[in-house]
């Protein structure tokens, strides 16, 4: 009987210098979508992941590296195990892009070019504000929302961002606004209260100027050819046509991520999950957040066998 698996991909924050290099010098297939890719954008992707940089930490370059990443992951899986299907997919922000490409619904040179203007657009909304993020550590969803409404009740743009796990959110906003409240979080009952050195503020109001230029380019890009159901960070549910991923995507960027809350609703419907690209960051939320999920990953060359060992044959 076969195994019914989750595709999941990380989003921003999973990125690290040489990620993906294993990949890159013991596969031309690695090879071949390195190039293709940098020819899409005018990067050199080599130089961007391989080397040292200021760029790789810039939204707009982080993004399509991430997901060349993950791509040439699933695409190593996939030729290793072409019977093996997925029974939904699934990423953390960004990595609902990797889920959209590796369900076949965009190609993986189109969905480059896409994030790489996600992540300008992304910049462009927050280039004339202050914007930041803040995660907040042992405080409950409820409480952290609380804080948040009597916040902007007072005219303060905070809102929940990224719903990690229990105990961990993510907040987004002004970040005069994310800093004045530190204290108020960790009265709250919050054990830390970290201010990231970000200049962008995902998955809040302060994007809305960034959501039309991506529906646009979506639109253009995104092809009703899924696999299988993407599961939308904002509803937690399944979707598998154009116009739901250009308009819940659109969505995505202003919405809170559920990841918690997705990971919730699918553990039922899986056997395990596989995350593909850099790291293990929602290998380990898993564990955190439904135990009984068991999430291999693929980030090199020998967990890329371990897997096609215990999945393929």
């Amino acid at each position: 009987m076969s195994k019914k698996i989750a595709m999941i991909f990380a989003g921003q924050g999973s990125q690290s210098v040489g990620m993906g290099k294993d990949f890159y010098e013991n596969s031309d297939i690695a090879k071949e979508m390195f190039a293709k890719a940098g020819e899409r954008i005018g990067v050199d992707f080599k130089e961007l992941i391989f080397e040292e940089n200021e760029k790789l930490g810039q939204t707009a370059y982080t993004q399509p590296a991430i997901l060349l990443v993950q791509m040439i992951a699933y695409r190593l899986f996939k030729d290793a195990c072409p019977d093996v299907k997925a029974e939904l997919f699934l990423g953390h922000s960004l990595g609902e892009f990797s889920a959209l490409c590796a369900s076949g619904a965009i190609d993986y040179v189109d969905a480059i070019e896409l994030v790489h203007n996600r992540g300008k657009f992304m910049q462009s909304a927050c280039d004339e504000v202050e914007a930041g993020m803040m995660v907040l550590v042992g405080l409950d969803d409820a409480s952290v929302e609380k804080v948040c409404a009597d916040a902007q009740n007072d005219g303060k743009k905070v809102w929940p961002a990224n719903y990690n796990q229990d105990g961990q959110l993510v907040v987004a906003g002004m970040k005069a606004d994310l800093k004045s409240l530190e204290q108020t979080f960790k009265d709250a009952g919050a054990k830390r209260a970290i201010l990231l050195d970000m200049s962008v503020a995902s998955h809040c109001e302060i994007l809305a100027p960034a959501q039309e230029p991506l529906a646009e380019l979506m639109a253009k890009m995104v092809q009703d050819s899924f696999e299988a159901p993407i599961i939308s960070n904002v509803t937690t549910t399944g979707y598998s046509s154009k116009d739901e991923a250009v308009s819940l995507l659109k969505e995505q960027l202003v919405k809170p991520v559920k990841y918690k809350q997705s990971i919730l609703a699918i553990a039922g419907d899986v056997d395990m999950a596989i995350e593909f690209g850099n790291g293990i960051t929602l290998k380990g939320l898993n564990r955190r957040i439904v135990k009984e999920l068991k999430t291999l990953n693929i980030s090199d060359m020998a967990s890329l066998a371990k897997v096609v060992e215990e999945v393929c044959n």
